[in-house]
């Protein structure tokens, strides 16, 4: 039932996006390859439409398969949304669901549809001389694919950063990201205590040239060894273009 509910719900969003032949002058369409000490290789693509001066219908995918998630159902993550701008400042809320086995099993059974749903938001500043982005996502399960003594998962990522543009093509800054475990339910009776996978601060350099650039974030991650934290240190690198 609650595959059927996700697959009728996006194909409802996309009927709305094609009730009307829009003018091309009105798409832009994003792309940005990403790579880091957990997830791995999660290249992202977006999408918008502009509807008014200040507004437009989003989309959104990311292929989580590519790095860790391969191991995770192929893990896929699908979304749309709606951004309006205020000021310098671009405010995207965007309701996303993934395919694959992360949330709805623990990733130990294979990938389903409809693995989990995914409510977020992502607020991008850009002045003259600043730049800053917050991205707020709950990952929580849809699904339940579990068999006795297996669990359901759930998590919050978010990130935060701000940052100088020293030059037309040269930024830098300080980025903090978490992961964090929420907690999920047992097959059997029972529920998993929370804790941090990564909790990554330090900073981040960024090289531009138009509608192209770079970014390389680094620095330590403060989660707690014992609390099961991964990895000792944070690094991200991504890659990304307005096409």
């Amino acid at each position: 039932m609650k595959k059927t509910f996700t697959c009728l719900l996006i194909f409802t969003a996309f009927s709305l996006f094609a009730q009307k032949e829009p003018s091309e002058d009105k798409f832009s369409v994003g792309l940005s390859l990403n790579h880091d000490m957990f997830f791995g290789f999660n290249p992202m693509m977006t999408f918008a439409y502009d509807v008014s001066e200040k507004g437009a219908l989003t989309a959104y995918g990311i292929q989580w398969g590519a790095g860790t998630g391969s191991a995770w159902g192929q893990w896929t993550e699908f979304g749309l949304g709606y951004n309006f701008t205020a000021g310098d400042f671009d405010i995207n809320p965007q309701l996303g669901f993934t395919f694959g086995s992360l949330l709805s099993s623990g990733a130990t059974q294979e990938g389903v549809i409809g693995d989990g749903i995914v409510p977020n938001l992502t607020v991008n500043y850009n002045s003259e001389k600043f730049e800053g982005q917050l991205y707020f996502g709950y990952y929580a399960s849809l699904s339940d694919n579990t068999s006795a003594g297996q669990n359901t998962t759930n998590y919050i990522h978010y990130w935060a950063n701000f940052g100088y543009k020293a030059t037309s093509f040269f930024s830098f800054g300080a980025h903090l990201e978490q992961l964090n475990f929420t907690g999920g339910s047992v097959n059997g009776g029972g529920d998993l205590d929370s804790n941090d996978v990564y909790i990554g601060l330090g900073p981040y350099v960024q090289f531009t040239k138009g509608d192209a650039g770079l970014r390389l974030s680094f620095g330590g991650n403060l989660a707690d060894e014992d609390d099961g934290a991964v990895a000792d240190d944070f690094y991200k690198l991504s890659f990304f273009v307005s096409l």
